[in-house]
């Protein structure tokens, strides 16, 4: 029954705290890459490059930056 199924689910249920800015832009900007086709991870840091959503340190992605970073967030 979808009804009693719903019941159990709890959206960001690994999450501890609220997103930061920074989370909310950066989730916002991967979901609109994977909206454009892009599902790869090389076409998903050309993507956030080509939008200009630079990597911490104000560096564009690599595929090791951008791995490294969702390990942080615990992504």
């Amino acid at each position: 029954d979808v009804m009693n199924d719903q019941q159990y689910l709890v959206q960001n249920q690994s999450r501890q705290t609220e997103p930061t800015p920074y989370e909310r832009k950066l989730a916002g900007a991967i979901e609109e890459v994977f909206g454009s086709g892009r599902h790869d991870l090389g076409g998903l840091v050309a993507g956030l490059n080509d939008m200009g959503v630079l990597a911490p340190g104000g560096r564009q992605w690599t595929e090791e930056s951008f791995t490294a970073e969702m390990q942080r967030l615990g992504a």
